[in-house]
């Protein structure tokens, strides 16, 4: 795997270490369609002869007339036009070749980017969640995804540059044979094009990394600048303005710093391209006197121009591709460096299989959290057990660690320090996905899919993606079948505004379809976070009852800033600063008059 020791400083042992991803990249590529690629090699063989032909018979016609115009024969005059006719040919063959072969890159590249979308997503959907919370990891993912799209143009070239190295091959052969000394003169000719647009690529690369961060937020900007998600605040903060200066600036540096590279760039490349072009003429004039010394024929002269001539534009393109290729081997270490980040949760060689039932319950033993980057402990010192069939609320201010709490029970998280028990054994003994499997979650940022309505609901077990009378059944434990019966297509309907014939649901609405993915499973434990914010109190009151109905027997865990809804619960848990403040029954932390009650009588007040 190519590494780089700076951003700005790539070497050409960089370089040459960079071409070790190609072998991994080309077996990517056999992956997406190992047929068409087969295919694109063949007929790239047969192109790589076309240019050698073409002189070769080009040579062979020139003689002929010259040889017919000193002495005229009806058989030389057949064969010539035999000579005209396999010309012909090539260069029908070659025209078709071409195209065959432009054919194939494009479908490859439909092709390879698809199986890599793939790749991507499957290798994420293993990654951590805290992962995804960290900037550098993002800024990875970013690059990652932008190899998916226009590598296949790496494929044709570094096909191509085999394909060119085997033209030259024919081509130099015929020079050799002449005079070695030309192909001497033609690499000293085309040397410094080579080595400047080496320099100005690597610039590019190091540019477009560095503006990596930059290009997200522009992204990000565009977004929220044109969305029908952002529309209502932009347009009541009038925030249009400030939006569009942010992205100006940026935009606008990304100009200057990409035209000041270009112009550069042209300006060296012009002065290149001048001394390849006076080392190509000095060949020419040196050939051009050998046949009017006689050393020559004119179809000598002919084959030996168009070779010459031909093998600088190959040179050129090989020393210039070579620096393109490199530059997107390169390119692909941040695709393949993506591939390199490991889960840190994962199974044990072993896992035990979840409890059903569970007995004795989940066991927080001096459990602490701290993000990924972070100093401040997210949670601390958490030491209490949730029992079988219990309801548990988690109460606290803004920021006091309880969603945190409730994804280190989902294993979402594992913790910084101490341990979760379930019926005795570390979290990390049972199998994952069996335990994710007995869980139902609503988060309180739950995800509006721009599905169906049926879709929405099956999100929540999407194995069961086809079981009507499941899904059905969870849309009435949740009361949304009220609202399906009201939307024009039912159960079938499209949700959101982002496609044709959707519609829009309220806030209270998306939250009953959320809650509905919770019953979709046969989960032991449900957790609902800030499940009714949306819902008036009239809803909240029918939704809490059908779940306290449909939860009897088994746990349940409650985030809420509704006392209301709290109380219902057989114990609640204060969090302050993401430790236990207190534990108990709503009456017995009533009658503690601690944190709980503070907040529970200030609550009270506003009511009166």
């Amino acid at each position: 795997m190519a590494k780089r020791n700076t951003i700005n400083n790539i070497t050409m042992k960089d370089r040459l270490r960079a071409l070790r991803n190609l072998p991994a990249f080309f077996k990517l590529v056999w992956q997406s369609g190992p047929g068409m690629m087969l295919a694109n090699i063949l007929l790239r063989f047969a192109k790589a002869a076309i240019p050698f032909l073409l002189l070769l018979v080009g040579k062979l016609i020139i003689d002929q007339v010259l040889q017919l115009n000193r002495n005229h024969s009806s058989f030389a005059e057949v064969h010539l036009w035999k000579l005209v006719g396999v010309e012909f040919v090539l260069a029908i063959l070659s025209d078709g070749l071409s195209r065959a072969i432009t054919l194939m890159d494009s479908l490859l590249g439909d092709l390879f980017a698809n199986h890599t979308s793939v790749r991507i997503m499957e290798h994420a959907a293993t990654l951590d969640l805290d992962q995804f919370e960290d900037a550098v990891f993002y800024d990875k993912l970013e690059r990652a995804r932008q190899q998916t799209v226009g590598r296949t143009v790496l494929l044709s070239q570094v096909m191509s540059q085999i394909q060119d190295l085997i033209t030259i091959g024919f081509l130099a052969a015929g020079l050799v044979v002449f005079n070695p000394w030309l192909i001497l003169l033609l690499v000293i000719a085309i040397l410094p094009a080579f080595l400047g647009e080496s320099y100005f690529n690597d610039e590019t690369y190091a540019l477009s990394r560095s503006q990596t961060p930059h290009r997200r937020e522009l992204d990000y900007l565009r977004y929220i600048g044109a969305s029908d998600e952002t529309a209502k605040e932009i347009k009541m903060f009038s925030l249009s303005g400030f939006i569009v200066d942010r992205f100006k600036t940026l935009s606008d540096k990304f100009y200057v710093d990409n035209k000041r590279i270009s112009v550069k760039r042209s300006l060296w490349g012009t002065l290149f391209a001048l001394l390849g072009s006076v080392g190509y003429y000095g060949a020419y004039v040196f050939i051009i006197q050998q046949t009017v010394k006689g050393a020559l024929t004119i179809g000598e002269l002919t084959f030996l121009a168009g070779s010459f001539r031909q093998l600088r534009t190959l040179l050129e393109s090989i020393l210039g591709r070579f620096t393109t290729v490199s530059q997107g081997a390169i390119y692909l270490s941040d695709f393949f460096e993506f591939f390199e980040i490991e889960p840190q949760i994962h199974n044990t060689n072993q896992p035990r299989p979840f409890p059903n039932p569970i007995k004795q319950g989940f066991t927080f033993e001096n459990v602490g959290f701290r993000y990924l980057n972070s100093e401040r402990w997210a949670n601390r010192n958490l030491n209490f057990t949730l029992r079988p069939a219990e309801k548990l609320a988690l109460v606290g201010e803004n920021g006091a660690g309880k969603s945190t709490l409730v994804k280190l029970l989902a294993r979402l998280y594992d913790p910084t320090e101490g341990r979760i028990l379930l019926d005795g054994y570390d979290l990390r003994e049972y199998d994952l996905n069996d335990l994710r499997q007995h869980i139902g979650i609503i988060f309180q940022d739950f995800l509006r899919y721009q599905m169906t309505f049926s879709q929405n609901i099956a999100a929540g077990n999407i194995d069961q993606k086809t079981n009507e009378e499941l899904i059905k059944r969870s849309a009435r434990q949740s009361l949304a079948d009220e609202l399906a019966k009201k939307l024009p297509a039912g159960y079938n309907q499209m949700l959101g505004k982002r496609f044709s014939d959707g519609v829009e649901l309220s806030g209270g609405e998306w939250q009953k379809v959320a809650i509905a993915r919770a019953y979709m499973r046969d989960a032991q434990l449900i957790i609902l976070d800030e499940p009714t914010s949306a819902l008036d109190a009239r809803a909240e009151f029918q939704v809490f009852e059908r779940f306290t109905e449909l939860t009897r027997g088994k746990m349940a865990v409650l985030i809420s800033h509704r006392f209301s809804t709290v109380r219902m619960a057989d114990r609640i848990v204060v969090l302050d600063k993401g430790e236990i403040a207190e534990i108990g029954s709503h009456q017995e932390l009533l009658a503690h008059g601690g944190r709980y009650a503070e907040l529970f009588q200030l609550q009270a007040a506003g009511y009166q």
